[in-house]
């Protein structure tokens, strides 16, 4: 990814905190305009200190849904990231292929697991 444009996480939210799936929202916007452009771009996540999930599924794994693997991988890379924060992000993408593949068969599991507690 030579001609990558890399862009700070820091930046786009204004924060070094990226808990909230708002700030996600913000990340996906960006995310998404390079790919559907089909520009690489390099994601950092320098400076940032705190990330959920919340913030990462809609940052990134709500991509899963409106884009193929191969396009994510094609024109999205991560840099900068925790090792804690990279293993929490390896668990959304995991969880947000396996839902966009089948998202009602999903949607049932959930209410299943939910429905015995």
């Amino acid at each position: 990814m030579d001609s990558a444009i890399k862009k700070s996480v820091h930046q786009i939210v204004g924060d070094s905190i990226c808990v909230d799936a708002e700030d996600g929202k913000k990340v996906y916007e960006v995310l998404s305009n390079f790919i559907q452009n089909e520009k690489p771009i390099v994601l950092s996540f320098l400076n940032v200190t705190m990330i959920t999930s919340a913030f990462l599924n809609t940052a990134i794994g709500v991509l899963y849904g409106n884009f193929t693997e191969e396009q994510i991988k094609k024109f999205v890379k991560i840099e900068d990231m925790q090792p804690s924060d990279t293993i929490l992000l390896k668990r959304v993408v995991d969880t947000a292929k396996m839902y966009y593949q089948d998202p009602k068969r999903m949607e049932r599991s959930i209410k299943e697991i939910l429905e015995e507690n």
